[in-house]
């Protein structure tokens, strides 16, 4: 091992490791994007449970199972779009899976269910409350928007929705890059 100030060999200037092997770009890209990714899909998932916190009332209702404290919240009973977005969780493994074994057609069923199940409600919801948040931002008015425990309803739904366009859209890129570095890894190894 070298020590940095250290005694030097003879002969050399310390310029000899030059002529030594570096790691290809496509499979630093690679690396980097990976690791990205699993932030992306780790923020995914404080987002579901975000989302699953929200839903489940609705879900106990469902399972016909009566607590109080949450019964006392009147959480608003929620829309297709929510649990469609929670769709979005599982292809998660996908991506994951994709990026441990450098799968471009996983990775691409990734991009697309995210784009699918991510992006398509997200947009949904963003229409939706688009009319009740513009009212409250420009004249401020509190009596045509839906207030949940004194918040604006549509505000609260808006603060979700750009937090989980950033992290789909982060997603997606990180996973279009790992494609791009998987596709020039493999014209590397044709031309070989």
């Amino acid at each position: 091992m070298a020590s940095k100030g250290g005694p030097v060999i003879m002969g050399t200037d310390g310029t000899d490791f030059e002529h030594r092997q570096r790691v290809a770009a496509q499979y630093q890209i690679s690396a980097l994007n990976k690791s990205r990714l699993k932030y992306c899909i780790f923020f995914h998932y404080l987002l579901f449970f975000a989302m699953l916190a929200k839903l489940s009332a609705d879900i106990l209702d469902e399972l016909d199972i009566f607590i109080l404290e949450i019964e006392e919240l009147q959480v608003p009973k929620p829309l297709w779009w929510e649990y469609a977005w929670c769709v979005s969780l599982p292809l998660s493994f996908w991506g994951l899976s994709a990026a441990r074994r450098n799968r471009i057609s996983i990775m691409q069923r990734y991009i697309g269910g995210i784009a699918l199940f991510g992006f398509l409600p997200i947009l949904y919801a963003a229409i939706y409350y688009f009319s009740e948040v513009w009212a409250y931002v420009v004249s401020g008015e509190r009596e045509n928007v839906f207030i949940w425990q004194g918040y604006p309803y549509g505000m609260l739904w808006y603060a979700f929705i750009i937090v989980a366009v950033q992290v789909h859209s982060f997603s997606v890129y990180f996973a279009w890059n790992l494609i791009t570095a998987w596709r020039a890894r493999g014209a590397a190894r044709k031309a070989q």
